[in-house]
């Protein structure tokens, strides 16, 4: 661990108190922002060796508290207590020098940067001439990847690696600090299935040292797999603690949402329609090969895989982000060099990507000006904007997707993660497409805006738009598909229909196996 907490480090609020039987107490806090109170006197606790999941809906104030322990945000009235002293940390090297480590929902990693030099930011070791070591850099990077069993290169450019490449160098680099107590903000939201087994054993082993964690998912397996506790917080308030094996799906759901949830998958058959998109043996020189596959009005088609499979690579290609190297795209049987993203548009074609913090928002601006950004040239007469009703088409899909602001004018960076993908879900469907392509479309969205994003796809597909489903969460990929596409390696391993897809046959073909019967 980094050096004890001292009067620089961290500012005191009391010089004694009483031993506790906590590492971290938070009491009372509240928290206001211009036009939104988000956090009204709520409360936590967090034991030594213990997992404590964090749930609320977005908006609930969940990452705001997070923000308030690491140093990031200072409360407006209550307390942190840190091993029973209340405490107040400015910035966050003071919470971190006090044992306090958050790896964060939205990836603050140095893309410039390698593995390495991300993880020791700061901390690097140095030699008798005071320089950089970089040898005994690289020595602990792959020590400490070992030990996590991460495989990944120290001298990897961070810029290079996948979105779950950056997950795990965020976790590693979290794990570094040695910490008492461990923030993990919405981990799993961008890896598959087995790096998110992987990261549970990792939290078992920091249990076993005696480490807090605190635990904010949307994922309702995983807290019942990993949590000791659970707390909930509604509309920034504190709704109350349970033992986790004393709680079930639907009781949490309840609490977090204020209302029982229907069933999370609408059901629905998908129409034997006309093809829109097909695509024949599409290729990216050293990323994929060989990609085949018809997509129908009114379908959903998921793509599945593990990290590095080529999904989100496929994605990008039919956008004309990264245009393909061989093969051939149709749509509505007519040929198609599709090498800008522009004329992807103009075909009807729409991609909400994976990492909507890098490529999704704009951050300096407004959640309107962020939505109705695709569509402004539609909405031009005469060289001038027709503001008043693009505003209006902006507000109705702020209601219909439950976008969470105190208004279209409110700066996006404010709104919470699950909030800002909402947005940009908006604006993609403000383009009125015909094949909608959704890159990890409910990453970091709560349960409650899940069940509406699938029933608004669901009713997107039944009035003939033909959508692509890229996600990690296999539970999704089965609830929502009519066939699976699986990849491993940059290739198609194999197709699954609805009937037969199930969690065991699409890991069989993400791992390069041959499908089960």
């Amino acid at each position: 661990m980094l050096s004890p907490a001292t009067p620089a480090a961290v500012i005191p609020l009391s010089a004694t108190a009483a031993p506790s039987e906590y590492l971290l107490e938070i009491v009372d806090v509240t928290k206001e922002f211009p036009g939104v109170k988000a956090l009204s006197h709520v409360q936590l606790r967090v034991r030594p060796g213990t997992v404590l999941a964090l749930m609320g809906e977005n908006g609930a104030g969940k990452s705001t508290l997070m923000k308030i322990i690491a140093g990031i945000y200072q409360p407006d009235a209550g307390e942190v207590r840190l091993r029973g002293v209340p405490v107040r940390f400015e910035t966050p090297l003071q919470a971190l020098q006090s044992g306090i480590a958050m790896i964060h929902q939205e990836l603050n990693l140095m893309p410039f940067m390698t593995v390495a030099e991300n993880i020791w930011l700061g901390r690097e070791p140095l030699n008798a001439l005071h320089l950089v070591d970089h040898g005994k850099m690289r020595h602990q990077t792959q020590a400490l990847l070992d030990r996590l069993r991460i495989a990944l290169d120290p001298e990897d450019s961070v810029g290079s690696l996948s979105i779950a490449g950056r997950q795990m160098v965020e976790i590693a680099k979290a794990v570094s600090y040695d910490s008492d107590v461990l923030i993990m903000d919405e981990p799993t939201s961008a890896i598959t299935e087995t790096e998110v087994a992987h990261l549970f054993s990792i939290i078992a082993d920091l249990k076993a040292q005696g480490k807090g964690i605190v635990y904010i998912t949307h994922k309702m397996d995983e807290v019942f797999q990993i949590a000791d506790e659970v707390a909930v917080f509604r509309d920034g308030q504190y709704i109350g603690l349970h033992r986790a094996d004393s709680m079930n799906g639907d009781g949490l759901i309840a609490m977090m949402v204020g209302r029982e949830l229907t069933q999370l998958f609408p059901e629905r058959t998908a129409p034997r329609a006309e093809v829109l998109l097909s695509v024949r043996d599409l290729a990216l020189d050293g990323v994929f090969s060989g990609v085949s596959f018809d997509l129908r009005a009114g379908e959903v088609l998921g793509i599945a895989g593990l990290m590095g499979s080529g999904r989100t690579n496929v994605a990008e290609t039919l956008f004309g982000v990264t245009p393909a190297t061989a093969g051939e795209i149709r749509i509505d049987g007519q040929s198609v060099r599709m090498n800008d993203p522009c004329l992807a548009i103009q075909k009807g074609l729409a991609l909400l990507t994976e990492d909507r913090k890098d490529t999704g928002i704009f951050p300096c601006l407004s959640v309107g000006e962020n939505m109705e950004v695709a569509v402004l040239k539609g909405f031009a007469s005469g060289g001038f904007v027709q503001q008043q009703r693009l505003d209006q088409l902006c507000e109705e899909m702020r209601q219909q997707l439950r976008v969470k602001t105190p208004s279209l004018d409110q700066c996006i960076a404010n709104l919470s993660g699950g909030n800002q993908q909402k947005a940009l879900i908006a604006r993609w469907l403000m383009t009125r497409p015909r094949i909608l392509i959704l890159d990890e479309p409910t990453r970091g969205i709560d349960v409650g805006a899940k069940a509406e994003i699938y029933r608004l796809i669901a009713k997107l597909a039944a009035e003939g738009l033909a959508v692509i489903m890229i996600s990690s969460e296999l539970p999704e990929v089965l609830g929502m598909s009519d066939r699976v596409m699986v990849m491993h390696e940059g290739t198609v391993t194999g197709f699954l229909d609805r009937g037969e897809a199930t969690q065991e046959r699409v890991m069989h073909l993400a791992s390069g196996n041959p499908v089960l019967h």
